[in-house]
């Protein structure tokens, strides 16, 4: 075969590879190379493992390059790089130690990828060997190289580390101080983060919305609210972090407002934005805005994934429409861990016990795993229920069948449950067993259960602890006195009350509660003046009190309304 001959096979099946779409396609190519002796072309090989990383056949890809009598080192990188890709770091460190017994030396995309490799299985020994080796072979002072290093030992927890390497380098660019900003944020240290960001030479949208994660992450919003608006430009990532942030940091409403500022500056949604915008009415209750997401996701032709879709089971049960949440969980061709908690969450809410439990059931029959998760919602089900030895069965279930550890949102529900039934006594025995130190959720619950079935001296030992999780919490104080007035044991009442002006607790801040008219969320609180129509509510508010007067009903109060 002559050499234009070659040249123009070479080109022919350069590009079958370039289209390959279907295992087919690229096993129909692979004939042709071995057929004509191309599968020992290096170009040709590196090209074909490129097609199989494409479509996810890197056996295919370790086939061929077994079948090469004498791979070159672009051959090795791409085997390399193809391990690391599929998540097979050990077999690319392998790769590596085969190419360095084959005398083939190394160039500084091999270390990018098994800087990455090493990242995957946390081999710290592996990746500082792996330094070395950059330092021996001369690339120290290549840009992506290092870079990766820093990526690397951030990954493992050592920002020290990450912090000599790039201090050390000579050039950097936007990417490496990226980079570096991220591995502060990793490790919490936004004061860091934030100095290196202000002295970046330039800056582009990664490490704009990289700090601006950061800050949302530790709850500071009014941080990341101030980076975003300094921001010259936004991707669809700086929106959805912003969302994100709002949304995590419980406040629904201003998610809700960045998300319509967003679309009005025409940047288009993708199914993270969306997951989380409707994870923000789910929150707040707004069914009709929610219908409304629902929508724009039909219209825009957006995949009913198992993140949209999960968000949507939460949102429609959230907002009391539960046949609607149902509806979209059958309606799902994939459901993930997330869709099966939704629904046995919102049947639990809703009252459904059995439907609930019928669902974990249907869950496990598809082999799906519960997590810890999982259990809150089925744990809470038997407590809305009373299904008290359900509810132990469930409990110990977690640890023998599962080997779900117990944590506390579990024993809350159990001393929720004990404690609604009656069961004080073994409550405050569970509490007292725990492996993790009980929160003031778990006491209050205790108390609640006291207060309902009249247990002072159980009361007494809950609020003891209570008073030292949350002094300045009021609730607890006047549930307390409120048990001692309805059995006439003034001098307690008495005691407590001076125990709490010494301590200067007053009574918290009255919670709120929100309607949804004409796609806005109104708020309301116990005597806020904030409302721009709050004459007119109070105005019907006496209005109301007036006729409930006339047809003869008194208020029930407790002394901590008379305090």
């Amino acid at each position: 075969m002559c050499k234009i001959e070659r040249l123009l096979r070479s080109r022919t099946l350069f590009n079958q590879l370039k289209k390959c779409s279907s295992v087919k396609n690229l096993e129909y190519v692979y004939a042709s190379m071995i057929k004509t002796n191309a599968n020992q072309d290096c170009f040709l090989l590196n090209q074909f493992v490129g097609a199989c990383l494409g479509l996810s056949k890197i056996d295919y890809a370790v086939s061929a390059f077994l079948q090469m009598e004498n791979p070159n080192v672009f051959v090795y990188n791409a085997m390399i790089r193809g391990f690391a890709h599929c998540f097979y770091p050990a077999q690319a460190l392998e790769c590596y130690i085969d190419m360095l017994r084959a005398d083939v030396m190394p160039t500084s995309y091999t270390f990018s990828s098994l800087i990455k490799a090493c990242s995957l299985v946390s081999a710290l020994g592996f990746g500082e060997t792996i330094q070395c080796q950059v330092w021996k072979n001369g690339f120290s002072s290549h840009v992506f190289v290092q870079t990766a290093l820093i990526d690397f030992y951030s990954n493992l927890g050592k920002i020290g580390t990450s912090k000599r390497v790039f201090d050390e380098m000579v050039e950097r660019d936007v990417f490496t101080w990226t980079v570096m900003v991220s591995a502060h944020v990793r490790a919490w240290d936004l004061s860091s983060a934030r100095r290196l960001f202000e002295e970046m030479p330039e800056r582009n949208n990664a490490t704009w919305n990289t700090i601006i994660d950061g800050y949302a992450r530790v709850g500071n919003v009014e941080f990341a609210e101030l980076l975003f608006n300094q921001m010259p430009a936004r991707d669809i990532i700086s929106w959805t972090t912003m969302i994100t942030c709002y949304t995590q940091n419980k406040r629904y409403r201003e998610a809700l407002a960045v998300f319509n500022e967003m679309i009005s500056n025409g940047i288009s949604p993708d199914e993270v934005t969306m997951a989380t915008v409707i994870s923000a009415c789910a929150h707040l209750g707004a069914l009709d805005l929610g219908n409304e997401i629902y929508l724009y996701v039909l219209q825009n032709g957006f995949d009913l994934d198992v993140y949209i879709g999960s968000a949507l089971i939460d949102m429609y049960a959230k907002c009391g429409s539960l046949d609607r949440s149902l509806l979209v969980f059958f309606k799902l061709r994939e459901k993930n861990l997330f869709c099966w908690n939704s629904v046995i969450e919102g049947l639990a809410v809703h009252g459904f016990v059995e439907e609930a439990l019928q669902m974990f059931s249907r869950m496990e029959g598809e082999k799906i795993k519960p997590n810890g998760v999982t259990f809150i919602s089925v744990l809470s089900a038997c407590t809305h229920a009373g299904l008290v030895e359900e509810g132990r069965k469930r409990f110990l279930s977690m640890v023998s069948d599962y080997s779900i550890p117990h944590e506390v949102g579990h024993y809350g529900c159990m001393v929720d449950l004990l404690s609604k039934a009656g069961l004080l006594t073994d409550a405050l025995e569970l509490i007292r067993s725990m492996k993790v130190e009980p929160n003031s959720v778990i006491w209050g619950a205790l108390l609640g259960g006291c207060k309902l079935h009249r247990n002072l001296e159980i009361a007494q030992v809950a609020v003891n602890e209570l008073m030292v999780l949350e002094p300045n919490n009021s609730g607890y104080y006047n549930l307390v006195v409120n048990m001692y007035a309805e059995v006439n044991r003034w001098d307690e009442v008495a005691k407590i009350r001076a125990a709490m002006k010494n301590l200067g607790v007053e009574k918290s801040s009255p919670g709120s509660s929100w309607i949804e008219m004409g796609r806005k969320i109104h708020q309301f609180a116990a005597s806020d003046k904030t409302h721009p129509a709050y004459n007119e509510i109070y105005l019907v508010l006496d209005q109301l009190d007036g006729l409930l007067k006339l047809v003869g009903y008194v208020p029930e109060l407790t002394w901590g309304d008379l305090g």
